[in-house]
């Protein structure tokens, strides 16, 4: 008995160490994985955490995309989670987050545009509609709207290239047919295990539409 006992503890001590060592107690990640941690970090996490938060997530986002080459879902995930660091760190220390988000984005576009409902190039969009132009950064309003226009070819009735194009539209002032891309992303359909992303967009989407109202 005394035996088995000590067998236990050594086993428990044993599992509480490798616990302590990334990477080794969590099982491989998933697709799901990765982008339910980015929701709750984005939509549920304190602002002051979200910063490292996001760090830990590109790591594991890394790991994924790795292990699963020539796949464009993991690309486009890890932009996601590199871009969205990037705009928890701000300033010029994002610049190299987002030039590698951007290379990631590439790559998913030139394996296959339409993956994930045309995510890469609605993400990409984004990024060329808020990073900085030459010569801090790559930002180019006109090619965010390429790209954001080829999103909404393949996904016209999704949230998020809706809400995205709305907030390009709103910068240029063009408000009017801001809100009318605004309205069409409250009315997309839920998506499958995206309720916290679905949630917290539409309070973004509420947000913009109010703003862009009261400007009338």
């Amino acid at each position: 008995m005394q035996r088995r006992s000590a067998l236990r503890h050594a086993l428990a001590a044993s599992l509480f160490a490798l616990s302590l060592v990334p990477g080794l107690a969590r099982a491989a990640d998933t697709l799901a994985d990765i982008q339910q941690s980015w929701e709750v970090i984005r939509y549920q996490t304190p602002a002051r955490q979200r910063e490292k938060a996001f760090e830990q997530l590109a790591e594991r986002a890394h790991q994924l995309r790795e292990a699963q080459p020539g796949r464009p879902e993991p690309l486009i995930w890890e932009g996601i989670v590199l871009s969205s660091w990037a705009g928890e760190k701000g300033g010029l220390g994002a610049l190299g987050l987002v030039k590698q988000a951007r290379g990631l984005y590439e790559q998913a576009i030139a394996i296959d545009a339409r993956a994930l409902d045309g995510s890469a190039l609605a993400s990409l969009g984004v990024l060329y509609a808020k990073v900085p132009g030459w010569p801090i950064g790559f930002g180019d309003k006109a090619r965010a709207k390429e790209l954001l226009q080829q999103a909404l070819k393949i996904n016209p009735q999704g949230i998020d290239p809706n809400f995205f194009y709305a907030e390009l539209l709103a910068d240029q002032g063009q408000n009017a047919e801001a809100l009318s891309h605004l309205e069409k992303a409250l009315q997309a359909p839920p998506r499958p295990a995206r309720q916290i992303a679905d949630t917290g967009r539409r309070e973004e989407i509420k947000a913009l539409m109010g703003k862009l109202q009261a400007a009338r």
